[in-house]
């Protein structure tokens, strides 16, 4: 399971021309889900990406986790993060799960988020073709792929 993390000031997820999640404060996640991927694959990166200590304290150092902060999360599920651009120009998407592997464990993801103390759990659409919009702050990005628990 990987996932790309941005640390924003708002963010938001069109489909169809309508807004179907939104956040201020908090967290943008893009999440790209294995056919490997399993259901302790989602616990660890749910309370990994919730206490990552990348918001400001009161010194302006990176301290707070998004539970601190009480921040929101929105999360989006993104297949081409497991692209593999080792052979030629076309990336290759075969390491990705098929929706009736990946849609369970993104819902998952969801529920274990819910039972965390956030005010906001926003998302996307799975499988839809979505336009998202994020006001990056700092910018802080982060990557973590569970496979490679660094």
């Amino acid at each position: 399971m990987r996932a790309l993390i941005q640390r924003v000031l708002e963010s938001k997820v069109e489909v169809d021309d309508k807004t179907v999640g939104s956040i201020n404060l908090g967290l943008m996640v893009l999440l790209g889900i294995e056919s490997t991927d399993s259901e302790e694959d989602v616990v660890w990166l749910v309370n990994k990406i919730v206490q990552l200590r990348i918001f400001d304290d009161v010194q302006g150092i990176m301290n707070l986790s998004l539970l601190d902060l009480k921040g929101e999360i929105l999360v989006i599920s993104q297949f081409t993060l497991h692209a593999s651009t080792k052979k030629g120009n076309r990336p290759s998407y075969i390491k990705a799960a098929n929706p009736s592997i990946a849609k369970p464990l993104y819902e998952l993801f969801l529920k274990k988020l819910k039972e965390k103390d956030i005010a906001n759990v926003a998302q996307g659409i799975f499988g839809a073709d979505m336009k998202v919009q994020l006001v990056n702050d700092g910018p802080v990005t982060i990557f973590i792929d569970t496979k490679n628990r660094e």
